[in-house]
Protein backbone atom coordinates (compact mmCIF):
# COMPACT_ATOMS: atom_id res chain seq x y z
CA UNK A 1 0.00 0.00 0.00
CA UNK A 2 0.72 3.59 -0.84
CA UNK A 3 -0.77 6.74 1.42
CA UNK A 4 -2.99 8.96 -0.13
CA UNK A 5 -0.76 12.21 -0.73
CA UNK A 6 -2.24 15.13 1.30
CA UNK A 7 -2.64 18.77 -0.26
CA UNK A 8 0.29 20.16 2.56
CA UNK A 9 3.48 19.86 5.01
CA UNK A 10 5.46 21.88 6.48
CA UNK A 11 8.89 21.13 5.24
CA UNK A 12 11.80 20.11 7.79
CA UNK A 13 9.66 17.72 9.65
CA UNK A 14 8.69 14.15 10.45
CA UNK A 15 5.62 14.53 8.83
CA UNK A 16 7.45 15.79 5.10
CA UNK A 17 9.69 13.11 5.02
CA UNK A 18 7.37 10.64 6.22
CA UNK A 19 3.89 11.38 3.55
CA UNK A 20 3.55 12.37 0.35
CA UNK A 21 2.81 15.61 -0.09
CA UNK A 22 0.80 17.17 -3.84
CA UNK A 23 -1.44 20.14 -4.21
CA UNK A 24 -4.17 19.34 -6.31
CA UNK A 25 -3.17 22.03 -8.77
CA UNK A 26 -0.11 21.13 -9.96
CA UNK A 27 -2.42 18.95 -12.44
CA UNK A 28 -2.89 21.16 -15.50
CA UNK A 29 -4.41 20.76 -18.63
CA UNK A 30 -1.72 18.92 -20.47
CA UNK A 31 0.84 18.83 -17.74
CA UNK A 32 2.25 19.07 -13.87
CA UNK A 33 3.55 21.77 -12.52
CA UNK A 34 4.23 22.76 -8.99
CA UNK A 35 6.87 24.79 -6.59
CA UNK A 36 9.22 21.88 -5.65
CA UNK A 37 9.19 21.61 -1.93
CA UNK A 38 6.14 24.02 -0.94
CA UNK A 39 3.88 22.27 -3.38
CA UNK A 40 5.23 18.80 -3.86
CA UNK A 41 7.84 16.72 -2.25
CA UNK A 42 9.68 13.64 -3.40
CA UNK A 43 7.42 11.08 -1.91
CA UNK A 44 4.50 13.45 -4.03
CA UNK A 45 7.03 12.78 -6.89
CA UNK A 46 7.45 8.84 -6.22
CA UNK A 47 3.37 8.94 -6.09
CA UNK A 48 3.17 10.81 -9.25
CA UNK A 49 5.20 8.16 -10.95
CA UNK A 50 3.00 5.52 -9.54
CA UNK A 51 -0.03 7.05 -11.39
CA UNK A 52 1.86 7.44 -14.42
CA UNK A 53 2.23 4.01 -14.60
CA UNK A 54 -1.08 2.80 -13.56
CA UNK A 55 -2.60 5.21 -16.57
CA UNK A 56 -0.61 3.24 -18.50
CA UNK A 57 -1.83 -0.01 -17.71
CA UNK A 58 -5.06 1.09 -17.48
CA UNK A 59 -4.94 1.97 -21.72
CA UNK A 60 -3.38 -1.33 -22.14
CA UNK A 61 -0.15 0.24 -23.60
CA UNK A 62 2.86 -1.39 -23.28
CA UNK A 63 4.76 -1.34 -19.96
CA UNK A 64 7.65 0.89 -21.36
CA UNK A 65 8.60 4.36 -20.91
CA UNK A 66 11.37 7.11 -21.72
CA UNK A 67 12.25 9.24 -18.84
CA UNK A 68 14.86 12.47 -19.11
CA UNK A 69 15.25 15.31 -16.79
CA UNK A 70 15.85 19.05 -17.70
CA UNK A 71 19.60 21.18 -16.13
CA UNK A 72 18.04 22.12 -12.73
CA UNK A 73 19.98 21.77 -9.46
CA UNK A 74 17.10 19.56 -8.25
CA UNK A 75 15.92 18.05 -11.38
CA UNK A 76 18.32 14.73 -11.50
CA UNK A 77 16.71 13.60 -7.29
CA UNK A 78 13.21 14.19 -8.87
CA UNK A 79 13.64 12.11 -11.52
CA UNK A 80 14.97 8.99 -9.52
CA UNK A 81 11.45 9.61 -7.19
CA UNK A 82 9.52 9.41 -10.36
CA UNK A 83 11.44 6.36 -11.47
CA UNK A 84 11.03 4.59 -8.37
CA UNK A 85 7.21 4.95 -8.42
CA UNK A 86 6.88 3.72 -12.33
CA UNK A 87 9.03 0.51 -11.41
CA UNK A 88 7.06 0.10 -8.31
CA UNK A 89 4.16 -0.12 -10.48
CA UNK A 90 6.01 -2.25 -13.25
CA UNK A 91 6.90 -0.34 -15.72
CA UNK A 92 10.62 -0.68 -17.65
CA UNK A 93 12.32 2.76 -17.36
CA UNK A 94 14.53 4.17 -20.77
CA UNK A 95 16.32 6.64 -18.48
CA UNK A 96 18.07 8.86 -21.22
CA UNK A 97 19.28 11.14 -18.62
CA UNK A 98 20.12 14.97 -19.39
CA UNK A 99 18.14 15.85 -22.06
CA UNK A 100 15.65 18.21 -23.78
CA UNK A 101 12.26 17.94 -23.68
CA UNK A 102 12.21 17.03 -27.37
CA UNK A 103 14.91 14.37 -27.00
CA UNK A 104 12.41 12.56 -25.13
CA UNK A 105 9.79 13.08 -27.63
CA UNK A 106 12.21 11.73 -30.52
CA UNK A 107 13.35 8.98 -28.42
CA UNK A 108 9.81 6.97 -28.19
CA UNK A 109 10.72 6.75 -31.74
CA UNK A 110 14.23 5.95 -31.94
CA UNK A 111 14.01 3.51 -29.16
CA UNK A 112 10.53 2.51 -29.89
CA UNK A 113 8.78 2.75 -26.66
CA UNK A 114 5.32 3.93 -26.41
CA UNK A 115 5.40 6.39 -23.32
CA UNK A 116 7.35 9.44 -22.11
CA UNK A 117 7.66 11.27 -19.00
CA UNK A 118 10.10 14.33 -19.15
CA UNK A 119 11.16 15.89 -15.51
CA UNK A 120 11.01 19.79 -16.49
CA UNK A 121 9.65 22.82 -15.39
CA UNK A 122 9.77 24.18 -19.01
CA UNK A 123 10.63 28.30 -18.89
CA UNK A 124 9.44 28.22 -15.31
CA UNK A 125 11.57 30.23 -13.00
CA UNK A 126 13.76 28.04 -10.71
CA UNK A 127 11.67 26.43 -7.84
CA UNK A 128 8.97 25.01 -9.93
CA UNK A 129 9.01 21.68 -11.32
CA UNK A 130 6.83 19.42 -13.70
CA UNK A 131 6.12 16.51 -15.61
CA UNK A 132 5.56 16.49 -19.34
CA UNK A 133 3.88 12.87 -20.63
CA UNK A 134 2.55 11.18 -22.84
CA UNK A 135 1.54 7.27 -23.76
CA UNK A 136 0.69 7.90 -27.79
CA UNK A 137 3.47 9.65 -29.43
CA UNK A 138 3.94 11.90 -30.76
CA UNK A 139 0.75 13.64 -28.48
CA UNK A 140 0.72 14.57 -24.88
CA UNK A 141 -1.55 14.39 -22.23
CA UNK A 142 -4.35 16.45 -22.67
CA UNK A 143 -7.31 17.51 -19.83
CA UNK A 144 -8.73 13.63 -20.10
CA UNK A 145 -5.49 11.95 -19.23
CA UNK A 146 -4.77 15.09 -16.52
CA UNK A 147 -7.58 14.53 -15.19
CA UNK A 148 -7.55 10.97 -14.65
CA UNK A 149 -3.93 10.85 -13.55
CA UNK A 150 -5.00 13.43 -10.91
CA UNK A 151 -7.70 11.11 -9.61
CA UNK A 152 -5.40 8.12 -9.24
CA UNK A 153 -2.73 9.99 -7.34
CA UNK A 154 -5.06 11.75 -5.06
CA UNK A 155 -6.79 8.73 -4.38
CA UNK A 156 -3.86 6.34 -4.34
CA UNK A 157 -5.90 4.47 -6.84
CA UNK A 158 -2.40 2.62 -7.95
CA UNK A 159 -2.28 -0.74 -10.07
CA UNK A 160 0.87 -2.62 -8.60
CA UNK A 161 1.72 -5.50 -11.90
CA UNK A 162 5.15 -6.78 -10.24
CA UNK A 163 8.40 -4.98 -10.00
CA UNK A 164 9.47 -2.87 -13.32
CA UNK A 165 12.83 -2.49 -14.73
CA UNK A 166 15.61 0.35 -15.33
CA UNK A 167 18.48 0.46 -18.14
CA UNK A 168 19.91 3.98 -18.41
CA UNK A 169 20.28 4.40 -22.42
CA UNK A 170 23.90 5.61 -22.84
CA UNK A 171 25.22 8.07 -25.78
CA UNK A 172 21.46 9.06 -26.37
CA UNK A 173 22.43 12.77 -27.41
CA UNK A 174 24.69 11.10 -29.81
CA UNK A 175 21.66 9.70 -31.30
CA UNK A 176 19.45 12.36 -31.66
CA UNK A 177 22.37 14.66 -32.78
CA UNK A 178 22.82 12.52 -35.49
CA UNK A 179 19.00 12.87 -36.63
CA UNK A 180 19.39 16.46 -36.29
CA UNK A 181 22.56 16.87 -38.75
CA UNK A 182 22.15 13.57 -41.22
CA UNK A 183 21.07 16.06 -44.29
CA UNK A 184 22.12 18.94 -46.70
CA UNK A 185 24.47 20.89 -44.67
CA UNK A 186 23.27 24.85 -45.63
CA UNK A 187 24.81 26.36 -48.86
CA UNK A 188 26.48 29.23 -46.98
CA UNK A 189 27.33 29.84 -43.29
CA UNK A 190 24.80 32.01 -42.43
CA UNK A 191 25.98 33.91 -38.93
CA UNK A 192 23.95 33.16 -36.07
CA UNK A 193 23.27 33.93 -32.21
CA UNK A 194 21.78 31.02 -30.40
CA UNK A 195 21.20 32.23 -26.89
CA UNK A 196 20.38 29.35 -24.41
CA UNK A 197 20.00 31.10 -21.18
CA UNK A 198 22.40 29.15 -19.30
CA UNK A 199 19.60 26.51 -19.41
CA UNK A 200 19.75 22.54 -20.75
CA UNK A 201 19.68 23.49 -25.02
CA UNK A 202 23.46 25.34 -24.43
CA UNK A 203 24.61 21.35 -24.06
CA UNK A 204 23.68 20.96 -27.62
CA UNK A 205 22.12 24.00 -29.95
CA UNK A 206 25.70 25.09 -30.62
CA UNK A 207 27.35 21.98 -31.85
CA UNK A 208 24.06 21.01 -33.64
CA UNK A 209 23.58 24.44 -35.53
CA UNK A 210 27.58 24.14 -36.08
CA UNK A 211 27.33 20.92 -38.13
CA UNK A 212 24.70 21.89 -40.00
CA UNK A 213 27.22 24.73 -41.44
CA UNK A 214 25.40 27.59 -39.56
CA UNK A 215 28.65 30.36 -38.00
CA UNK A 216 27.71 30.01 -34.29
CA UNK A 217 28.48 32.89 -31.40
CA UNK A 218 27.14 31.64 -28.42
CA UNK A 219 25.69 33.46 -25.81
CA UNK A 220 25.22 32.42 -22.44
CA UNK A 221 25.42 28.77 -23.70
CA UNK A 222 27.42 27.28 -20.21
CA UNK A 223 24.86 25.22 -18.48
CA UNK A 224 24.33 26.72 -15.08
CA UNK A 225 20.85 26.11 -12.89
CA UNK A 226 20.85 29.48 -11.08
CA UNK A 227 20.23 30.80 -14.23
CA UNK A 228 22.68 34.34 -13.44
CA UNK A 229 21.45 36.46 -16.35
CA UNK A 230 18.08 35.48 -17.35
CA UNK A 231 15.28 33.10 -16.55
CA UNK A 232 15.69 30.96 -20.15
CA UNK A 233 12.57 31.86 -21.68
CA UNK A 234 12.23 33.25 -25.65
CA UNK A 235 9.31 34.99 -24.74
CA UNK A 236 11.09 36.79 -21.61
CA UNK A 237 11.82 40.51 -22.86
CA UNK A 238 14.77 40.41 -20.88
CA UNK A 239 16.68 37.29 -22.71
CA UNK A 240 15.48 38.82 -26.30
CA UNK A 241 16.66 42.09 -25.47
CA UNK A 242 20.42 40.48 -24.87
CA UNK A 243 20.13 38.33 -27.93
CA UNK A 244 18.99 41.76 -29.57
CA UNK A 245 22.40 43.26 -28.11
CA UNK A 246 24.01 40.20 -29.09
CA UNK A 247 23.46 39.99 -32.58
CA UNK A 248 24.00 44.13 -33.27
CA UNK A 249 27.45 43.77 -31.54
CA UNK A 250 28.54 40.90 -34.14
CA UNK A 251 26.21 41.67 -36.88
CA UNK A 252 24.75 38.39 -37.09
CA UNK A 253 22.64 37.73 -39.30
CA UNK A 254 19.51 36.40 -37.01
CA UNK A 255 19.44 35.56 -33.35
CA UNK A 256 17.39 32.58 -31.86
CA UNK A 257 17.03 31.89 -27.82
CA UNK A 258 15.80 28.43 -26.84
CA UNK A 259 14.22 28.25 -23.54
CA UNK A 260 14.72 25.88 -20.61
CA UNK A 261 14.05 22.60 -21.78
CA UNK A 262 14.99 23.24 -25.85
CA UNK A 263 11.04 22.62 -26.79
CA UNK A 264 10.96 26.16 -28.10
CA UNK A 265 13.15 29.03 -30.47
CA UNK A 266 12.61 32.98 -30.09
CA UNK A 267 13.81 35.11 -33.31
CA UNK A 268 15.77 38.64 -33.42
CA UNK A 269 16.61 39.28 -37.13
CA UNK A 270 19.60 40.94 -37.84
CA UNK A 271 18.42 44.62 -37.74
CA UNK A 272 17.83 43.75 -33.35
CA UNK A 273 14.15 43.87 -34.36
CA UNK A 274 12.41 40.90 -31.67
CA UNK A 275 9.80 39.18 -33.79
CA UNK A 276 7.34 37.67 -31.75
CA UNK A 277 7.05 33.95 -32.40
CA UNK A 278 3.10 33.97 -34.82
CA UNK A 279 4.68 36.55 -36.93
CA UNK A 280 7.52 34.13 -37.43
CA UNK A 281 5.29 31.43 -37.83
CA UNK A 282 3.86 33.76 -41.40
CA UNK A 283 6.96 34.02 -42.59
CA UNK A 284 7.65 30.17 -42.31
CA UNK A 285 4.25 29.27 -43.48
CA UNK A 286 4.61 31.49 -46.31
CA UNK A 287 7.95 29.22 -47.43
CA UNK A 288 6.39 26.22 -46.15
CA UNK A 289 3.43 26.81 -49.02
CA UNK A 290 5.40 27.61 -51.64
CA UNK A 291 7.40 24.47 -51.63
CA UNK A 292 4.16 22.35 -50.35
CA UNK A 293 0.83 24.51 -52.11
CA UNK A 294 -2.12 24.47 -50.37
CA UNK A 295 -0.82 23.64 -47.17
CA UNK A 296 -2.49 23.04 -43.71
CA UNK A 297 -1.33 24.83 -40.66
CA UNK A 298 -3.26 25.31 -37.28
CA UNK A 299 -2.17 28.33 -34.96
CA UNK A 300 -3.31 28.96 -31.47
CA UNK A 301 -5.69 31.89 -30.65
CA UNK A 302 -3.10 33.73 -29.07
CA UNK A 303 -1.27 34.46 -32.68
CA UNK A 304 -1.81 36.73 -35.75
CA UNK A 305 -4.67 37.41 -37.41
CA UNK A 306 -2.27 37.33 -40.62
CA UNK A 307 -2.82 33.25 -41.06
CA UNK A 308 -5.93 34.05 -42.74
CA UNK A 309 -5.42 37.38 -44.19
CA UNK A 310 -1.82 37.47 -45.81
CA UNK A 311 -1.97 37.70 -49.17
CA UNK A 312 0.87 35.31 -49.99
CA UNK A 313 -0.48 32.62 -48.19
CA UNK A 314 -3.78 32.76 -49.78
CA UNK A 315 -2.04 32.93 -53.29
CA UNK A 316 -0.40 29.51 -52.07
CA UNK A 317 -3.59 27.97 -51.15
CA UNK A 318 -2.59 27.75 -47.58
CA UNK A 319 -5.35 26.81 -44.77
CA UNK A 320 -5.00 27.51 -41.23
CA UNK A 321 -7.41 26.55 -38.15
CA UNK A 322 -7.19 28.58 -35.11
CA UNK A 323 -7.40 26.34 -31.63
CA UNK A 324 -6.83 26.09 -28.16
CA UNK A 325 -3.55 27.44 -26.77
CA UNK A 326 -1.15 24.52 -25.45
CA UNK A 327 1.46 22.69 -27.06
CA UNK A 328 -0.94 19.04 -25.95
CA UNK A 329 -3.54 20.70 -27.76
CA UNK A 330 -2.23 22.32 -31.42
CA UNK A 331 -0.42 19.09 -31.30
CA UNK A 332 -2.95 17.09 -31.56
CA UNK A 333 -5.20 18.85 -33.73
CA UNK A 334 -1.90 18.79 -35.96
CA UNK A 335 -2.04 15.23 -35.58
CA UNK A 336 -5.91 15.29 -36.27
CA UNK A 337 -6.13 17.69 -39.78
CA UNK A 338 -2.27 16.54 -40.70
CA UNK A 339 -1.17 20.03 -40.86
CA UNK A 340 2.18 20.33 -41.90
CA UNK A 341 2.71 22.69 -39.34
CA UNK A 342 1.57 24.38 -36.20
CA UNK A 343 2.28 27.32 -35.10
CA UNK A 344 2.29 28.74 -30.66
CA UNK A 345 2.49 32.46 -30.42
CA UNK A 346 4.85 31.14 -27.04
CA UNK A 347 7.03 29.99 -30.02
CA UNK A 348 5.76 26.00 -29.88
CA UNK A 349 5.99 25.23 -33.52
CA UNK A 350 4.93 21.66 -34.26
CA UNK A 351 6.40 20.03 -37.59
CA UNK A 352 4.60 17.39 -38.97
CA UNK A 353 6.07 14.78 -41.83
CA UNK A 354 7.43 15.44 -44.36
CA UNK A 355 9.91 18.10 -41.90
CA UNK A 356 9.04 16.60 -38.41
CA UNK A 357 7.63 13.73 -36.50
CA UNK A 358 4.51 15.74 -35.07
CA UNK A 359 6.62 17.04 -31.41
CA UNK A 360 7.36 20.79 -30.59
CA UNK A 361 11.51 20.74 -31.02
CA UNK A 362 13.26 24.27 -30.64
CA UNK A 363 15.98 22.81 -32.83
CA UNK A 364 13.91 21.81 -35.65
CA UNK A 365 12.31 25.31 -35.71
CA UNK A 366 15.82 27.00 -35.49
CA UNK A 367 16.25 24.42 -38.67
CA UNK A 368 13.54 26.03 -40.17
CA UNK A 369 14.11 29.29 -40.06
CA UNK A 370 17.75 28.95 -41.33
CA UNK A 371 16.50 27.02 -43.96
CA UNK A 372 14.04 29.69 -44.89
CA UNK A 373 16.90 31.92 -44.78
CA UNK A 374 19.45 29.99 -47.32
CA UNK A 375 16.17 29.70 -49.63
CA UNK A 376 16.33 33.55 -49.94
CA UNK A 377 19.70 34.55 -49.93
CA UNK A 378 19.01 38.14 -51.44
CA UNK A 379 16.44 38.64 -48.30
CA UNK A 380 17.60 39.27 -44.80
CA UNK A 381 15.92 38.49 -41.72
CA UNK A 382 14.44 42.11 -41.54
CA UNK A 383 13.55 42.06 -45.06
CA UNK A 384 11.69 38.70 -44.50
CA UNK A 385 10.08 40.55 -42.04
CA UNK A 386 9.27 43.75 -43.85
CA UNK A 387 7.73 42.11 -46.39
CA UNK A 388 4.57 40.97 -43.80
CA UNK A 389 1.69 43.25 -43.63
CA UNK A 390 1.98 45.45 -40.51
CA UNK A 391 0.09 44.32 -37.50
CA UNK A 392 0.76 46.18 -33.94
CA UNK A 393 1.13 43.51 -31.59
CA UNK A 394 1.68 43.08 -27.66
CA UNK A 395 3.70 40.87 -26.14
CA UNK A 396 1.97 38.08 -23.80
CA UNK A 397 1.27 39.92 -21.02
CA UNK A 398 0.15 37.70 -17.78
CA UNK A 399 -1.19 39.35 -14.93
CA UNK A 400 -1.10 37.72 -11.41
CA UNK A 401 -4.16 35.80 -10.76
CA UNK A 402 -4.66 32.16 -8.34
CA UNK A 403 -5.01 28.78 -9.68
CA UNK A 404 -7.55 28.02 -7.43
CA UNK A 405 -9.88 30.98 -8.91
CA UNK A 406 -8.28 31.31 -12.44
CA UNK A 407 -11.17 29.70 -14.71
CA UNK A 408 -13.70 31.45 -12.72
CA UNK A 409 -12.76 34.99 -13.93
CA UNK A 410 -12.34 33.96 -17.18
CA UNK A 411 -15.68 33.17 -16.94
CA UNK A 412 -16.99 36.64 -15.98
CA UNK A 413 -14.99 38.13 -18.67
CA UNK A 414 -16.50 35.89 -21.38
CA UNK A 415 -20.03 36.46 -20.21
CA UNK A 416 -19.53 40.13 -19.80
CA UNK A 417 -18.18 40.40 -23.31
CA UNK A 418 -21.28 38.52 -24.85
CA UNK A 419 -23.41 41.09 -22.72
CA UNK A 420 -21.31 43.92 -24.27
CA UNK A 421 -22.01 42.45 -27.69
CA UNK A 422 -25.57 41.50 -27.12
CA UNK A 423 -26.55 45.01 -26.36
CA UNK A 424 -24.43 46.96 -29.24
CA UNK A 425 -22.00 48.22 -26.87
CA UNK A 426 -18.54 49.58 -28.17
CA UNK A 427 -15.31 48.81 -27.13
CA UNK A 428 -12.64 50.90 -27.37
CA UNK A 429 -14.91 53.10 -29.13
CA UNK A 430 -15.64 50.35 -31.97
CA UNK A 431 -18.01 47.55 -32.30
CA UNK A 432 -17.49 43.73 -31.42
CA UNK A 433 -18.32 42.06 -34.75
CA UNK A 434 -16.37 38.20 -33.44
CA UNK A 435 -15.88 36.07 -30.12
CA UNK A 436 -13.81 33.70 -30.55
CA UNK A 437 -14.60 31.42 -27.36
CA UNK A 438 -12.53 28.31 -27.89
CA UNK A 439 -9.99 29.29 -25.21
CA UNK A 440 -11.43 32.41 -23.00
CA UNK A 441 -12.24 34.56 -25.72
CA UNK A 442 -10.69 36.64 -28.15
CA UNK A 443 -12.94 39.68 -29.06
CA UNK A 444 -12.42 41.33 -32.61
CA UNK A 445 -13.71 44.71 -33.99
CA UNK A 446 -14.61 45.83 -36.95
CA UNK A 447 -11.06 46.94 -37.94
CA UNK A 448 -9.31 43.84 -37.25
CA UNK A 449 -8.15 45.03 -33.98
CA UNK A 450 -8.38 41.96 -31.11
CA UNK A 451 -7.65 41.06 -27.43
CA UNK A 452 -7.49 37.84 -25.86
CA UNK A 453 -8.19 36.85 -22.38
CA UNK A 454 -7.69 33.76 -20.96
CA UNK A 455 -6.40 31.33 -18.10
CA UNK A 456 -2.74 30.10 -18.43
CA UNK A 457 -2.50 26.52 -18.30
CA UNK A 458 0.90 26.30 -15.97
CA UNK A 459 1.03 29.06 -13.77
CA UNK A 460 -1.08 31.32 -11.61
CA UNK A 461 -1.78 33.81 -14.40
CA UNK A 462 -4.14 35.10 -16.90
CA UNK A 463 -2.97 35.38 -19.97
CA UNK A 464 -3.44 38.64 -22.16
CA UNK A 465 -2.71 39.76 -26.02
CA UNK A 466 -3.49 42.41 -28.55
CA UNK A 467 -2.71 42.96 -32.15
CA UNK A 468 -4.24 45.71 -34.38
CA UNK A 469 -3.61 45.98 -38.02
CA UNK A 470 -4.88 49.25 -38.18
CA UNK A 471 -2.48 51.19 -35.89
CA UNK A 472 -0.39 51.45 -32.42
CA UNK A 473 -2.95 53.75 -31.18
CA UNK A 474 -5.45 50.96 -31.43
CA UNK A 475 -3.21 48.43 -30.11
CA UNK A 476 -3.00 50.91 -26.57
CA UNK A 477 -6.85 51.71 -27.21
CA UNK A 478 -7.84 47.74 -26.68
CA UNK A 479 -5.72 47.04 -24.19
CA UNK A 480 -6.88 49.50 -21.68
CA UNK A 481 -10.75 48.57 -22.80
CA UNK A 482 -9.40 44.73 -22.02
CA UNK A 483 -7.85 46.05 -19.36
CA UNK A 484 -10.79 47.79 -17.97
CA UNK A 485 -13.09 44.53 -17.94
CA UNK A 486 -10.56 42.80 -15.99
CA UNK A 487 -10.19 45.35 -13.29
CA UNK A 488 -13.95 45.08 -12.70
CA UNK A 489 -12.87 41.62 -10.68
CA UNK A 490 -10.34 42.77 -7.86
CA UNK A 491 -8.58 39.08 -7.62
CA UNK A 492 -6.74 40.00 -10.89
CA UNK A 493 -3.19 40.78 -9.78
CA UNK A 494 -0.31 43.10 -11.64
CA UNK A 495 0.75 42.30 -15.10
CA UNK A 496 4.55 41.00 -15.56
CA UNK A 497 4.89 43.62 -18.68
CA UNK A 498 2.52 45.65 -20.46
CA UNK A 499 3.23 47.36 -23.86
Amino acid sequence: MFPKPVPFLKANTFEYESAPMVKPTGFREYDARWLFEKEINLMGMQALGMGIGTLIHERGVRPDIVVGHDFRGYSASIKMAVINGLMAVGINVHDIGLALSPMAYFAQFALDVPAVAMITASHNDNGWTGVKMGIDRPLTFGPDEMGRLKDIVLEAQFIVKGSGSYRFVENFPEVYFNDLTNRAKLKRPIKVVAACGNGTAGAFAPRILSALGADVIPLDTELDHTFPRYNPNPEDMKMLHALRDKVMETGAEVGLGFDGDGDRCGVVDNEGEEIFADKVGVMLARDISALYPNSQFVVDVKSTGLFNTDPVLQANGAKTDYFKTGHSYIKRRVTELKAIVGFEKSGHYFFNAPIGRGYDDGLVSAIAILDMLDRNPDKTMADLRRDLPKTWGSPTMSPHCDDEIKYGIVDKVVARFKDMQAKGEKIAGHPITDLITVNGVRVVTDDGTWGLVRASSNKPELVVVIESPASEERLHAMFKAVDGVLRENPEVGEYNQTI
